[in-house]
């Protein structure tokens, strides 16, 4: 059984072990932050090195400045990232993994490492369903 700290709405959970599947386990949140295309995205790149904000956007292609702000907070939050602001003119931040992120960074890298190795499968599955569908479709 693990202690929580419990927040202002937040269920007691101080008597259940955490359980990812249990709609009221705060690991839910988090598994969706590390998950979630761009906390995946993120943590990824983090998994390479420290990014001031404009360089981890540029390198998350895609991203918004927004979504990107918002994922970093809530992995801030969560304790896998580290924000450094630094009191120069203009201001300057970087961003980099905790040592709890770079422990979910290097199972979440074996994973995209694992899922970009068998691309050609996914793809070559992709076009045989797409393959039939479009043949039942037809036949509608």
């Amino acid at each position: 059984m693990k202690p929580i700290a419990q927040a202002e709405g937040a269920v007691d959970c101080q008597d259940l072990a955490f359980d990812v599947f249990s709609r009221h386990c705060p690991s839910r949140g988090t598994l969706e932050h590390v998950t979630g295309r761009w906390g995946a995205l993120t943590l990824g790149a983090l998994h390479e090195g420290s990014f001031r904000f404009n360089e981890l956007r540029r390198r998350v292609d895609g991203v918004s400045e927004k979504m990107l702000s918002q994922t970093l907070h809530a992995l801030e939050r969560d304790g896998l990232v580290h924000r450094e602001a630094q009191p120069t003119n203009p201001p300057r931040v970087d961003y980099e993994l905790t040592p709890l992120g770079r422990a979910v960074a290097e199972r979440l890298m074996a994973l995209i490492h694992f899922v970009e190795g068998r691309m050609d499968e996914v793809l070559e599955a992709r076009a045989s369903y797409d393959a039939k569908r479009s043949t039942l479709d037809g036949r509608a």
